[in-house]
């Protein structure tokens, strides 16, 4: 039977009769929100949820939020919230789960994601990060590229060539590498925003256990689809509430500057503001798919979507406030926690929105998965996608 909303909320007011957040130890409350089920509902029960439906998530939060209850830091974990958890519980083992979903959850570990590389970015399949077997252990040695939040991670998701000799989408494998280990050097990667949220990450000899492997052996490619669907999700489903996002803070910016309106920048708003509310709508169905733990390709169509949108929302209002907007507030490099795409100025929103079409895929590729995968047209033509990956010129 299908739990209801009114029962989700008995439940919230029952442990927080026994859990005071104004009294507890902050992390102690959290584990035991987690151990109580009302972590991530969706996800199964022992594992903080109550296979309940993902859209009554919002239900839970907010009797949490209004009981000034502390939060678990997801805004400084999205790739591990949004791509490892839900990966870990699709593919992981038991004790996998037990031993990362909670500390995830909470907060008291970071992710980060160990894919794209100099060689292989919008080619992830051509990995050449190498992990080889030595007895209970991988050894891992390579280099990755445009890591968000390393700098801040004690974990990571990584995905490694454990076999050259056969095609380079049938050799990988997927692991969860430890960022403290012995070899793994974070440098950062200064940005045009002046920020440095990305980063180069170089692994020499890092012995990751076979314990830490997830899934089968050779099984990588298939894993970090996976988490990529998650990612573009992540990334492209947007707000559950109307002007949230970037068309909230464009659509405040027109409302506060009616001295600077003409008929084609509000017709061009108009049009924009109509996407957002399209791609927010169809957000809250595709978040549905997460209740499997695997959603589908169309998560690239949403993903493309708020590229195309932010960006064209961040550049109408640059516009709107000519020379104005030409001012930037700070090109200190910093690290930041957080990516807070709608935070500080309209020169940051601009700058910062043309990663919007690169992060988490580039739209070029995500138009491929689309056409092949949604729509079922031809393959683009692929000459090494059949020999071995050690034969293949790079």
């Amino acid at each position: 039977m299908t739990i209801t909303a009114a029962e989700l909320r008995e439940r919230v007011a029952a442990f927080l009769a026994t859990h005071d957040p104004a009294t507890m130890d902050r992390m102690e409350f959290l584990r035991a929100r987690y151990d109580a089920g009302l972590a991530w509902i969706r996800f199964p029960e022992g594992h903080g949820g109550l296979d309940a439906p993902q859209s009554l998530q919002p239900v839970v939060d907010e009797a949490f939020r209004d009981a000034g209850a502390p939060d678990n830091r997801a805004r400084t974990n999205g790739i591990g919230l949004g791509m490892a958890a839900p990966t870990i519980l699709a593919f992981g083992t038991e004790e996998q789960k037990r031993r990362f979903l909670r500390p995830l959850w909470t907060g008291e570990e970071i992710w980060c994601q160990l894919f794209s590389e100099p060689g292989a970015g919008s080619d992830l399949a051509n990995v050449g990060t190498r992990a080889v077997r030595d007895g209970d252990e991988w050894v891992v040695g390579g280099q990755k590229v445009w890591t968000s939040g390393a700098h801040n991670a004690r974990l990571a998701i990584l995905v490694a060539r454990t076999d050259p000799d056969v095609p380079k989408h049938a050799g990988l494998s997927y692991f969860l590498c430890d960022m403290t280990d012995p070899g793994v050097e974070v440098r950062p990667l200064r940005q045009i925003t002046g920020e440095a949220e990305f980063n180069e990450v170089f692994l020499t000899d890092v012995r990751i256990p076979d314990a830490q492997r997830l899934g089968e052996v050779g099984e990588g490619w298939k894993i970090a689809n996976a988490t990529l669907n998650q990612e573009r999700v992540s990334i492209g489903a947007g707000a559950s509430a109307r002007e949230n996002g970037m068309i909230g803070t464009v659509a405040r910016t027109w409302r506060e500057h009616p001295e600077l309106r003409t008929p084609e920048l509000h017709d061009r708003l108009l049009r924009l503001w109509v996407d957002a509310e399209v791609a927010r709508l169809s957000g809250l169905r595709l978040r549905q798919k997460l209740a499997t733990g695997r959603p589908g390709p169309e998560g690239a169509g949403m993903k493309l979507t708020y590229a195309r949108v932010n960006q064209q929302l961040t550049g109408l209002e640059l516009e709107l406030l000519g020379e104005d907007g030409l001012v930037y507030s700070d090109w200190t490099m910093v690290r930041p926690e957080v990516i807070d795409m709608t935070g500080r100025d309209a020169g940051y929103r601009y700058l910062r929105a043309k990663g919007n079409s690169i992060e988490g895929g580039t739209s070029e590729i995500l138009r491929n998965v689309i056409a092949e995968r949604v729509l079922g047209l031809p393959p683009e033509h692929r000459v090494d996608k059949d020999r071995p990956w050690k034969e293949v010129a790079r």
